[in-house]
């Protein structure tokens, strides 16, 4: 079996949580290649040193630029904050180095379009991590679509909920500040429904929307942890000058139309993403806080027994549902 040599690029949150993946993809799937954590890179070395040793890599770096040369290295994965984004992916394409990254791609399409361009330039892989198209649910969602079951599709409505900067204290957070984070809610929770939306009903051909920033200004942050950080005084204070939410309107190229809404204000939410398409024969719903149901109707069941079904998609039936 061939091996896959992985740098990754990032050792905080995401970080964390691509190491955990990578290391147990060979206990759910049987990849064709073995995987390998050869390197870990981060800016603070006594983090990102302590990081390779509690998430199993084999090394670590305080340069990206190193890693990307490494002749021992084969893909990149990049989960650092989104301005630095494209000068890795490029300097990786360009090291002849597959890619994966995280969302958002770039900060805008400009960027984004020039990275896809290196990467087909170099002729290696590359794919951006949204991960909710693998869902069981997504997927069943995906086949019965493609099976027609719900007929034409004339609505897809969808949120992405969380609540976890509400308080005014909080922290000014790198994912608040435009110049790192490109953008707000849209880039970091809409980025997935609007990936969903392509991924089941098909492209846009229009959009309207709106965006509103609540808390304009937050205590300056002295240290990151995961998501949150640590303000130095909370005297001092930033501007945020990313949206806090985010609603837009959308017509797709079948002629669908869909609702799309994002926010960190979306009290007592911690990760509501949730979607429902309407179609001619039916109508599908599905809630990620309930992962593992899919609700499905259909106006074809027998008049005084239609109904929402709710289908658990956990039997290997299901791409994913039985690992």
């Amino acid at each position: 079996m061939k091996t896959l040599n992985v740098g990754l690029v990032g050792y905080k949150f995401m970080g964390k949580a691509h190491s955990n993946a990578l290391q147990r993809i060979g206990m759910f799937f049987d990849p064709s290649l073995k995987i390998q954590m050869k390197a870990i890179c981060g800016r603070d070395e006594e983090w990102v040193k302590q990081s390779a040793q509690k998430y199993g890599w084999e090394s670590y770096e305080t340069s990206w630029e190193k890693l990307v040369k490494r002749d021992d290295i084969d893909m990149i994965d990049i989960t650092a904050p989104s301005n630095v984004h494209k000068e890795i992916a490029i300097a990786a394409a360009e090291s002849k180095k597959h890619i994966f990254c995280e969302k958002p791609l770039a900060l805008d399409l400009k960027d984004a379009r020039e990275m896809l361009k290196a990467a087909e330039d170099h002729e290696v892989k590359h794919q951006i991590g949204f991960n909710y198209r693998f869902a069981p649910a997504v997927r069943l969602a995906k086949k019965l679509i493609d099976q027609g079951k719900i007929g034409t599709i004339y609505h897809f409505r969808a949120l992405y909920l969380q609540d976890w900067i509400m308080d005014p204290e909080f922290p000014l957070v790198w994912r608040l500040n435009k110049d790192i984070a490109g953008s707000g809610s849209l880039g970091d929770l809409g980025a997935h429904i609007i990936d969903l939306a392509r991924y089941l009903v098909g492209e846009f051909d229009k959009v309207i929307g709106m965006s509103k920033t609540f808390i304009k200004e937050r205590p300056i942050v002295e240290k990151m942890t995961g998501l949150s950080g640590r303000a130095q005084d909370s005297a001092a204070r930033g501007k945020v000058t990313v949206d806090d939410a985010t609603l837009f309107l959308a017509e797709f190229k079948n002629g669908a139309l869909g609702s799309f809404e994002a926010t960190r204000f979306g009290n007592g939410h911690k990760n509501g993403m949730s979607f429902e398409i309407n179609g001619s024969k039916g109508s599908l719903r599905f809630e990620f806080e309930r992962m593992n149901e899919l609700q499905y109707y259909s106006a074809e069941d027998e008049a005084g027994t239609q109904g929402f079904r709710t289908i658990q998609v956990t039997e290997d039936v299901h791409p994913y549902g039985g690992i």
